[in-house]
């Protein structure tokens, strides 16, 4: 190709550049309306990961096809695991936190109420049996009536304290105040989403295949640091594989979004199906591009069409076959 051409295109990609030097050379032989030059192209999956460390295990080589959910690659995660570790306890002691919170007070302190209940409940008791006492004493005339009224209020006194304590037990028992309870609930809901975050950290660091298809190219060794967001390896899923061929603008007229078409090549089993998956809208010429009434006849357009996902692996990208119409 010469490098004036080049220079006239500057935004094709050498491998578009080199399939319209095929086609002006195609087009200096006979052809039909039913068979054009193409080429093979893939559109590749980058993998990478979110997160950034040493690439400690690839499982996977060039060239190699990788299932769907297959191990790909593997970074060192230490720093991911500790993290991990550090919001599961924060966590358990958030909860923790909540459960005492709803239970009320501990068990050992509703036991000190308890012994408090019980002194009060005894000096209240002799408190009453003084007072039956000392009633049938003043009824006897044995003591003053001042006797009497100081061991009545002996009595109710020792009563109250006996209701007292059960009352504070009774609040001994009940959780604290909702707003209280509410407050450590939300506490626990964050200490969840950290886990949660530390988690999908972690899950980062060991990265599957989304989608089954062929290893095209590894990017790092195993050994060396990966920035956050660079490419490990591509892939090329089966469905990613396409055709790209250019229609004279008096066939374009007979060709249609999914329509079949057939493909051949050098080494390639003959037939290979194929359905037009794209028709460009944007006419093109052949080179040398000069427009004229009499230039368009090598007006172009490019079609793509795409072929089934199990003949795709048969086919590579940059390959040179032919399409024709069935």
């Amino acid at each position: 190709m010469s490098p004036s051409l080049a220079k006239r295109f500057p935004r094709f990609s050498t491998l578009a550049l080199a399939a319209l030097g095929y086609l002006a050379l195609a087009a200096c032989t006979p052809n039909n309306d039913n068979d054009w030059q193409g080429y093979v192209e893939g559109e590749y999956v980058y993998v990478a990961s979110s997160q950034a460390g040493r690439l400690d295990r690839l499982s996977v080589q060039r060239g190699q096809q990788a299932a769907a959910g297959a191990p790909l690659f593997m970074l060192e995660s230490g720093d991911e695991i500790a993290a991990q570790r550090q919001a599961q306890r924060q966590l358990n002691a958030a909860e923790a936190q909540l459960a005492d919170i709803k239970s009320g007070k501990r068990p050992q302190e509703q036991e000190v109420t308890r012994a408090q209940l019980a002194q009060a409940q005894a000096a209240a008791s002799k408190a009453a049996l003084q007072l039956s006492r000392d009633q049938l004493q003043f009824q006897a005339g044995g003591i003053a009536k001042q006797q009497l009224d100081d061991s009545r209020a002996a009595a109710e006194t020792a009563a109250a304290q006996v209701r007292q304590w059960q009352s504070q037990l009774a609040v001994d028992r009940l959780p604290n105040r909702e707003a209280q309870v509410r407050a450590q609930q939300a506490q626990v809901a964050a200490a969840q989403a950290v886990l949660e975050q530390a988690d999908w950290k972690l899950a980062q660091k060991a990265v599957t295949a989304t989608r089954s298809g062929l290893v095209f190219d590894t990017m790092y060794r195993e050994g060396e640091w990966v920035a956050a967001g660079n490419p490990v390896l591509r892939m090329l899923p089966p469905e990613n594989v396409k055709i790209r061929f250019f229609v004279p603008e008096t066939v374009l007229g007979r060709l249609k979004v999914n329509q079949a078409v057939t493909l051949s090549c050098d080494g390639c089993q003959p037939n290979v199906a194929a359905h037009i998956s794209y028709i460009s809208t944007e006419s093109e010429y052949n080179p040398p591009i000069i427009y004229s009434n009499q230039s368009r006849a090598k007006l172009v357009y490019m079609i793509e069409a795409r072929p089934a996902p199990a003949d795709a692996p048969k086919l590579h990208p940059g390959q040179p076959l032919e399409v024709r119409l069935p």
